[in-house]
């Protein structure tokens, strides 16, 4: 979602597009956020000292805990009757479409880790799954849940229609279609509902106008209003947007031609920053989320075989550079460390201005952070899944991250579902020990979820390598070597 959590999180082209694309959006979030609304959680204690390294057996608890934890924000908080998970937690919100793609991801883990039965999965899927299929797709200004097979950025809870005015989302319709096709692929048994769920599957992916949301094609636009049209920007340029070109050039009904894969790589940038180059995009949400899905282990497309490494590597790469940001800290934020870092898009202290050891500082409420040579938007605001989203491509640094939060700031940061979705030890107006969010996001549980089991099983992976649709896509977007050796026609 990119600075798409803006317009899905992906940031587009530039900043200047994101925020033209983001206000309204960036509202909404302030809106619903539970941060300025609600009395501050239980002040933690001091700080402990240093939590001493894990061994196997303890990191596999410590992962266990909270895979569990966190599976339970979607299996406890979506609403049961149509499938639709809120976007954050426990402040009431709207269903956000992409936490609904997370959550269907999450259900089949869910069933091999026993959380849940298949039988319990298999339902809850159909039942989601029937919704979009059923719901509303017109061109109307409000009751409508989608169009052209694309759906609304956010929807109600319990009806599922259009949220206030906000855009249809290409971003984050394709984060949804990538949970259903992780469900298509899962559920592959010879019974009624699983045999259901294959076919809903396929229809709501091959109902995706992919065409009809390229107004400038080959390229995608971010979004549409029925009030105003598309939005003036397309996805090009490195962020979580590559799950969106890989579906759209698999559609089997409604492809983009192959030269949008060209025009999406031709505004990366490549540079050196703190000792690691890679492509880059500051916050580490871009680096996560098409990774959830897409095992980008040694396949290559023409810009990665020019670089010679891979998007894996290159995530990688990504994450070292923001744990050495971090542990240089040049904006001097109380916490920072080689075991404490991770900017992405998250919640944050609030949109003010404070003076702190006598230097004024300026903080934000939902904000896309991060650390690159393209930016520095650092407002001294850690997000657990920044790390959580990057344990496949660096564990021996990412779980003791993890490990090192809750074990320095226990239940005010870690609770009943897993990390909170934010904490800023700089920001002491309300305690000594800094801010905690109230709250859980959904887009950012789901790749803590997700990547610890791609870490741990490859689960998510292995389903979708075997996935007609994904693997259709990377060919087209010349994807070669790997697991994808031999899969492309010639």
């Amino acid at each position: 979602m990119g600075w798409g959590r803006f317009s899905g999180r992906g940031i587009g082209a530039t900043l200047a597009p994101v925020l033209a694309v983001a206000l309204t959006f960036v509202l909404l979030r302030g809106a619903c956020s539970g941060n300025n609304v609600q009395g501050p959680p239980p002040t933690p204690p001091p700080p402990p000292p240093p939590p001493t390294p894990l061994d196997s057996a303890q990191a596999a608890a410590f992962l266990d805990t909270i895979e569990t934890r966190t599976f339970h924000y979607f299996w406890d908080l979506t609403n049961a009757s149509n499938g639709l998970t809120p976007d954050r937690s426990p402040t009431p919100s709207f269903s956000s479409i992409a936490a609904v793609g997370f959550a269907l991801t999450a259900y089949p883990i869910g069933v091999e880790r026993g959380y849940i039965t298949r039988d319990e999965a298999r339902q809850r899927v159909v039942t989601t799954l029937r919704f979009f299929w059923t719901a509303t797709q017109d061109s109307s200004a409000s009751g409508a849940t989608g169009y052209h097979g694309f759906f609304y950025h956010f929807l109600d809870m319990n009806t599922g229609a259009r949220f206030q005015q906000v855009e249809l989302s290409t971003i984050d319709t394709a984060l949804l279609l990538a949970g259903v096709l992780t469900c298509q692929s899962y559920f592959d048994g010879t019974d009624a509902i699983e045999t259901e769920i294959r076919r809903l599957s396929d229809s709501i992916y091959r109902r995706t106008d992919w065409q009809w949301a390229a107004p400038r094609a080959p390229l995608v636009a971010l979004g549409w209003h029925p009030e105003s049209g598309f939005l003036g920007y397309d996805w090009r340029g490195y962020n979580e947007a590559m799950i969106l070109y890989i579906l759209a050039l698999g559609s089997p009904t409604h492809p983009v031609a192959p030269g949008a894969w060209t025009g999406w790589t031709s505004n990366y940038q490549w540079d050196t920053f703190y000792g690691q180059a890679h492509v880059g995009f500051a916050p580490l949400f871009g680096h996560h989320y098409s990774h959830v899905w897409i095992d980008f282990r040694r396949i290559q497309d023409v810009y990665m075989q020019g670089r010679g490494i891979d998007y894996f590597e290159n995530s990688r790469r990504a994450t070292y550079a923001q744990r050495a940001y971090a542990y240089a800290n040049p904006g001097t934020w109380r916490g920072y460390s080689d075991r404490i870092w991770g900017l992405t898009a998250s919640d944050g202290p609030g949109d003010l201005t404070l003076t702190i050891d006598g230097r004024s500082r300026q903080f934000h409420s939902y904000w896309a952070r991060g650390a690159s040579f393209t930016e520095n938007p650092d407002d001294g605001t850690i997000a657990p899944t920044a790390a959580g989203g990057s344990i496949p491509f660096a564990p021996e640094i990412a779980i003791p991250a993890l490990y090192a939060m809750r074990h320095t700031y226990g239940d005010a940061l870690f609770s009943t579902f897993g990390f909170r979705d934010a904490f800023n030890p700089t920001f002491t107006r309300s305690s000594a020990a800094g801010w905690f969010d109230v709250d859980y996001l959904g887009i950012d549980q789901g790749p803590i979820i997700a990547m610890i089991e791609n870490y741990r099983s490859e689960l998510i992976w292995r389903l979708m390598r075997g996935n007609p649709h994904i693997v259709r896509g990377l060919c087209r977007a010349g994807f070669t070597g790997g697991w994808i050796a031999g899969k492309c026609p010639p």
